[in-house]
Parts: C-alpha cells; sequence; structure tokens
C-alpha cells in the first residue's frame, strides 16, 4: 500500500493536481479503480500538506445497477454520495449503434462535468490508471494514426473544469490486489460491451507482448512522458530541397 501512496503523491505533486482549498469530485463507478482512489484520497487528506474536500460523483446511466454498496463505502469514509440519473442507456438503446462505447463515455463525461458545475466544484477526479494510458496511446496510433493519450491533468474550457487523473502511474494489476486486499466493493459492470471493445483488444496485446518484453509498460510510459520533446520524424523536406542521409537513414 505504501508503495500506491507513493506514485499517487508523484503524480500529484508533479503535475500539481490538488491546491489549497480544492473541492474535488470523485468519479465513483462502482469499479475497483475509482473505489479505490476515492479510498486512497481520504488517506490522503489525513496528510497532506493542504486542505481539501471530496465528493463522489456516481452518474447512473439507466442500466439498474444497484448503488446501496456505494452509498455504505462512502459513509464509512465519510464522504458524501451525489447520485446523477440519467436516460443514456434508453437513448444508446434507442440508436442501436453497434459500437456504442464511444457515444456513451461522451454523454457519461457530459452528466458528470455538468453535476460537478452544478454543485460549484470545478476540480474532477478521474480514476484513469498506467494501462488506461497505455491502452488509449496503441488505440490512437493503430485506430486514429495519431500519437497520443490524456493528459495527466487537463482543462476544459467549455466546461471551466479541471480533469485531474491521480493514478496515472499505477499499474492496473496493482490497484486490483489494493482493492481486494482492502475489501473495498467493486459492483459487477451491467453493459452488455464489457469485455468485448477494442480496448479489451488493447489489454491482451499488452499482456501478450509483456511475455517478452517485461518493461513494456514502463517502457511506453517514457514514450508518453517524452511528450512533444519526442521527434519521431525529421520534417519533411519543401518541394525542391534535398535532404542529406544520415548513417541509419539507410537500414532498409
Amino acid at each position: 500500500m505504501k508503495h500506491l501512496k507513493r506514485l499517487l503523491g508523484k503524480a500529484i505533486h508533479q503535475w500539481q493536481m490538488i491546491a489549497q482549498g480544492d473541492q474535488i469530485a470523485v468519479a465513483l463507478s462502482g469499479g475497483k479503480d475509482s473505489s479505490l482512489l476515492l479510498y486512497l484520497l481520504t488517506q490522503l487528506q489525513k496528510s497532506a500538506p493542504v486542505n481539501f474536500s471530496l465528493t463522489a460523483l456516481h452518474i447512473d446511466i439507466g442500466w439498474g445497477m444497484d448503488t446501496a454498496p456505494l452509498h455504505s463505502f462512502c459513509q464509512n469514509l465519510g464522504v458524501k454520495l451525489q447520485v446523477e440519473k440519467t436516460q443514456i442507456a434508453a437513448i444508446l438503446n434507442q440508436r442501436g449503434e453497434k459500437n456504442p462505447c464511444s457515444l456513451c463515455a461522451n454523454m457519461r463525461r457530459g452528466a458528470l462535468y455538468r453535476k460537478a458545475c452544478s454543485l460549484g466544484i470545478s476540480k474532477v477526479a478521474l480514476a484513469h490508471h498506467l494501462d488506461d494510458a497505455i491502452e488509449t496511446l496503441l488505440l490512437n496510433m493503430f485506430y486514429a494514426g495519431s500519437l497520443k493519450s490524456f493528459q495527466p491533468l487537463s482543462y476544459l474550457d467549455r466546461t471551466k473544469v479541471t480533469i485531474i487523473r491521480p493514478l496515472i502511474y499505477l499499474p492496473e494489476e496493482e490497484i486490483a490486489t489494493a482493492a481486494a486486499r482492502l475489501q473495498i466493493p467493486v459492483l459487477a459492470n451491467p453493459c452488455p460491451h464489457s469485455g468485448h471493445t477494442s480496448r479489451q483488444d488493447m489489454k491482451d496485446l499488452i499482456k501478450q507482448l509483456e511475455v517478452k518484453i517485461p518493461r513494456i509498460r514502463q517502457n511506453l510510459l517514457s514514450a508518453l512522458r517524452g511528450g512533444a520533446k519526442n521527434k519521431l520524424w525529421a520534417a519533411i523536406p519543401k518541394e525542391g530541397e534535398t535532404q542529406r542521409p544520415g548513417p541509419k537513414d539507410y537500414l532498409c
């Protein structure tokens, strides 16, 4: 647990995620990631050099999930839980899309940010972890032809909400182990598409590659942290210009 707290503190410190007087809404889905995030942040409150408050927000998309365990969990932590009921599931069913995951995620985020704003909260903590960041990078590379992933900290101009991701350095496997050890309640995901997505394909791919490349996660994290400093290709020469090749340019 000390290791997880150290990685959490490292991310918060490096990216300056939390400041004095912050009111932070933790997006609580009922899964292991967001529940552990809420738990760790309540522990951080006890020793942090700044004072901040926590509220848990759960977006009910209409799958009929029993949120009673979430209420008990938050009550034990001394955190108020706000449940926002929506018609997202009904809208998705009406549209009948084969791959509704992207639309569902966008609608859930919109409902989350609107609820936070209505409560006067301008900082939202999401439970995306290291594996999520890596999978997003690979999805963008393979399906969109772009080198990008989400940021540990970002500001949304339209909603005036700041997004923080304190679990960004924590591997999913360690999160699962910690959640089980702490007996954190984990609600079953009622989504019929769970486990059958392109993201799941990326999870499986990384596990396969990890057999031959044990440090694959750390290496991909290093690539992500390089960010704008990385220049994968030199600039394309303008028409009429020639570019003198280097000694490694002939490795064909």
